[in-house]
C-alpha cells in the first residue's frame, strides 16, 4: 500500500479504536481503561497529522526546496512525540483525581474483552504501519507504528493490574496502573522527539558513510585519498558528499569518469544516498 492510503486506514480505525476502548471505560468505570482510551485521542490527533505530512512530503523540489519537502516527515515526528507527552499528562490528571478516593469497578471481564479487540485492530494496524515505513523510508510512518506499539504493552499491562485489582479488591491499583502507562507514554513521546531532533539537525547518517567508505575502499588504487566525509538524511534519502584527491596528471575528463562511476555504483548499492564528490588535487 502506498503512504497515503495507509495514513488514511491509521485514521479510520484509530477513530473506531476509539470509540471501542471508550466502550470498555464505561462499562468498568476503570480510570487506567480511561487513559487508555484518552490515548487514542493523540493517536487519531498523530495519524491527521501524519496524512497532511506524506501529502506534503510527496511534493516534488520547487525553486524554494531544492531538495525536497521530506523533512516534513520529521517535523510531524516531533509534534507527534509532543502530543504523546500532553496525552500523559492528561492521564496523570485523570488517575490522580481517583488516586484517594475509592471507585467501585464493574464488569471487568466484559471492559477487558472490548479492550483486547481494540488492542488487536491497534497490534494489525502497527504492523501495516512499521512494514510501510521500512519499505518507503518514512520517518512519520515510523513515528506512528511506535506509537501504536506502545500502546499495545501498556495496554496489556493494564489488564494485567485490573485482573489483580479484580482478584484482591484493592481498587488503588485501577490508578496506579494510569501512573505506569502515563510513564510509559511519556518514556515513548520523549524518544521520538529526540529522533526527530537529531534528524532536523542533520545529524550524520554512520550506517550509509560505512557503506560509502566500503565502495571507495574498493577503488582505492584509483585516487590517492578522501577525506570530509559528510552525510544528512532529508526524509527518506541521504544527502552524501566528500573530497576525494587524485593524481595530478589525471585530465579533467578522466577525474570527472572517476566520480561518475563511484557515485553510480553506489546508488546501485544505496539508491537513497545521493553523494556528491568534490575533486581536488593533493598539491
Amino acid at each position: 500500500m502506498e503512504k497515503k492510503q495507509v495514513a488514511l486506514v491509521a485514521i479510520f480505525c484509530g477513530i473506531a479504536i476509539f470509540g471501542i476502548k471508550l466502550v470498555a471505560y464505561f462499562i468498568s468505570n476503570s480510570v487506567a481503561l480511561l487513559s487508555d482510551a484518552l490515548e487514542s485521542i493523540v493517536n487519531i490527533a498523530a495519524s491527521g497529522l501524519m496524512l497532511f505530512s506524506v501529502c506534503i512530503s510527496e511534493r516534488a523540489p520547487d525553486s524554494n526546496h531544492r531538495y525536497g519537502h521530506q523533512k516534513i516527515e520529521d517535523i510531524s515526528s516531533l509534534v507527534e512525540g509532543i502530543f504523546i507527552i500532553i496525552a500523559a499528562l492528561l492521564i496523570i490528571t485523570a488517575a490522580a483525581g481517583r488516586l484517594y478516593e475509592s471507585v467501585e469497578l464493574f464488569a471487568l471481564d466484559i471492559a477487558i474483552g472490548v479492550s483486547m479487540f481494540a488492542t488487536a485492530l491497534n497490534a494489525g494496524l502497527s504492523w501495516l504501519l512499521i512494514k510501510t515505513a521500512r519499505s518507503c523510508g518514512s520517518m512519520a510512518l515510523e513515528g506512528d507504528a511506535k506509537h501504536l506499539f506502545s500502546d499495545v504493552i501498556s495496554t496489556v499491562g493494564v489488564w494485567i493490574g485490573l485482573f489483580v485489582a479484580q482478584l484482591t479488591g484493592w481498587s488503588f491499583l485501577d490508578s496506579i496502573l494510569a501512573f505506569v502507562v502515563a510513564a510509559l507514554v511519556v518514556r515513548m513521546g520523549l524518544g521520538l522527539v529526540l529522533k526527530s531532533s537529531n534528524r532536523l539537525m542533520d545529524q550524520s547518517c554512520i550506517a550509509e558513510e560505512r557503506k560509502i567508505m566500503e565502495v571507495l575502499g574498493r577503488h582505492s588504487f584509483q585516487f590517492i585519498d578522501f577525506h570530509n566525509l559528510k552525510t544528512r538524511r532529508h526524509g527518506n534519502q541521504i544527502f552524501a558528499e566528500l573530497h576525494l584527491s587524485v593524481d595530478g596528471s589525471l585530465s579533467v575528463k578522466e577525474a570527472h569518469d572517476l566520480t561518475d562511476h563511484l557515485e553510480e555504483e553506489l546508488k546501485e548499492e544505496q539508491p537513497n544516498v545521493k553523494l556528491t564528490i568534490h575533486v581536488e588535487s593533493p598539491d
